[in-house]
Formats: structure tokens, C-alpha cells, sequence
């Protein structure tokens, strides 16, 4: 089944809900990035959140997350839109550790427990929004849990998991986000805590084929849940050859030059989709003579 993501209200609009299958999403991420088990983990659960955070957007609105802790991934960066399209690397993508004391992969010794999780959100606007608060934990959904509440003042519930095979691959990837709306009462509050300490590890549901509305449902109930609409999600990079012409014509004459004399030519790869762009002393001429119009 292909990935996508589901969002609802609750409790008569007292709850914002999200839910996400997405395991091809972050399989592709781990392929193009080669990433090791637990580095991949760190990634998917950043990958997974970012994209419903993303479909929390508008039109052509998007977001870069960018988390930055002390371990020895470093830094994490995923780029989101509205239509449910995401792209993400990881600075060392080669980390592995054995299992934590729970018997799961040990995010947080890669990402580390000091640091900082920011957000800037493009609204088309002159100004971006930009939002930080610091690292908690280094588990991932905790940190943007801290950050709803702190950043943008939304009481929420976040959760991503990653299970991977091993051979490195990703076996299950999801995730979700609950949040109460202003206004929402004790009762409802009380009804989706008590939940939320109730359902198995958000990985292993996946794993154990249930959907997004399954766990929506296992999260708000059935009978609390309305479904507004779903959306298809991928890992999806916007670099081309084209932009990275751009780019090298951006730089001037006389720096393209060095890169002919020094180089005989020049390689320009995407961090996030690992695409190599390739140019011989010829394009770089071509280049040269356009930068000079």
C-alpha cells in the first residue's frame, strides 16, 4: 500500500488529528541517503512528523525543520510542503548503536539530548516564521511534542516510529499528531491521555498493517471520529540540472574560469537526494558565456 496521510477532528472539533503511513516514504530517504539502522530511524521519525506538519499548511506554503543535536548524526534536515511531499538528510548518515534498555533502536544517543529543533515556516510572506525551542530528549516525537506546546502553544501528542530490517531496510514507518483545540474540555482531555497510554508502539501498528484510520481510531474512538480528507505522501526532491546551472552562473565569470582551469570541470550533489550533476570544461564555457549576458 502506498504511503499517505489522513487527517480528522474529534470530540466535535475539540481535536485536531493526523495520521501517516510512511514506510516507502522513509525507505526511499535510507536509499538515497545510505543510511545505517538507528541514523535511519532518527531520520524516518523526523521525515514522518515533518509531513504532517506540513500538511498543517496551505497552498504553496512549506517548511524546514532542522534538528541539531550533540550526538554524532549531527544535524537532521527535512523540507515539507502542503501537498504532502517531503525531503530530508542527515549529516552522518552512517550511525548505528546496539538496542537501548527498551529493546529499540537508541535515537537519542544519535541525535544526542542537548541542542536545538527549529522550524521556519515559508506563508509567502516577506517574513518567514521561524520557531526553536531546545532539544528534551533526542527520541524525536518528545522534542516536537515540547515544541507545539512552547513554540506555538498547542497542548499535542506526537508520535513517530521506524522499525527497520536487518539488512537496513525499512520494515514500518508512521506516525501522528493530536491536538487540543482552544476550548477543549477536561473530559475530552482526560479521554485522549488515557488513550494515549493504551495503544501499542506506533511502529508496531504499522507493522501490524493498520491503517491511518485504524489509528486515529485507536486514539479518539471510532465513535468520536470524523475523517476530513486524506492525502498521498512521498519523498519527493525539486533539484535539477537546471538549478544547478543556475546556481554555477550565479557565481561569476571569473570563478567559473578557476573551476576550468583548476578542475576541468565541476560535480554538484543534492544533499538530500544524493543526484550527482556533472559538467565538463565545455558546459562550464556554455555556462560562462551565459553568466556574461
Amino acid at each position: 500500500m502506498s504511503d499517505y496521510l489522513v487527517r480528522a477532528i474529534g470530540y466535535e472539533g475539540q481535536v485536531r488529528a493526523y495520521a501517516i503511513q510512511s514506510t516507502e516514504t522513509v525507505e526511499e530517504a535510507r536509499r538515497r541517503q545510505d543510511s545505517w539502522a538507528t541514523a535511519s530511524a532518527a531520520l524516518g521519525r523526523t521525515l514522518t512528523i515533518s509531513t504532517m506538519m506540513g500538511a498543517m499548511l496551505k497552498g504553496e506554503d512549506k517548511l524546514t525543520v532542522k534538528v541539531e543535536g550533540d550526538g554524532p548524526i549531527g544535524a537532521i534536515i527535512a523540507d515539507a510542503n502542503s501537498k504532502g511531499q517531503v525531503r530530508g538528510y542527515l549529516k552522518n548518515p552512517h550511525v548505528d548503536f546496539d538496542l537501548n534498555d527498551q529493546g529499540k533502536l537508541d535515537v537519542a544517543q544519535a541525535v544526542g539530548t542537548s541542542g536545538t529543533l527549529s522550524i521556519v515556516k515559508d506563508l509567502g510572506m516577506r517574513d518567514h516564521f521561524t520557531g526553536q525551542v531546545p532539544i528534551v530528549s533526542g527520541e524525536i516525537s518528545e522534542d516536537f511534542t515540547y515544541y507545539f506546546a512552547n513554540s506555538e502553544q498547542v497542548p499535542s501528542a506526537v508520535g513517530a516510529g521506524v522499525l527497520v530490517n536487518t539488512d537496513h531496510t525499512i520494515l514500518a514507518a508512521g506516525g501522528f499528531i493530536i491536538q487540543m483545540m482552544p476550548g477543549a474540555d477536561d473530559e475530552t482531555t482526560s479521554a485522549i491521555e488515557k488513550r494515549l497510554t493504551e495503544i501499542p508502539p506506533i511502529s508496531t501498528m504499522v507493522r501490524d498493517g493498520k491503517s491511518p484510520e485504524e489509528i486515529l481510531e485507536a486514539l479518539v474512538g471510532k465513535d468520536q471520529l470524523k475523517i476530513l480528507d486524506t492525502m498521498p505522501v512521498e519523498f519527493n526532491c525539486h533539484c535539477s540540472r537546471e538549478r544547478v546551472e543556475m546556481a554555477i552562473s550565479s557565481l561569476g565569470d571569473e570563478e567559473i574560469q578557476r573551476m576550468i582551469e583548476e578542475d576541468q570541470g565541476a560535480e554538484a550533489k543534492c544533499h538530500f537526494c544524493n543526484e550527482a550533476y556533472n559538467f565538463d570544461e565545455k558546459d562550464l564555457k556554455e555556462l560562462q558565456s551565459s553568466s556574461q549576458q
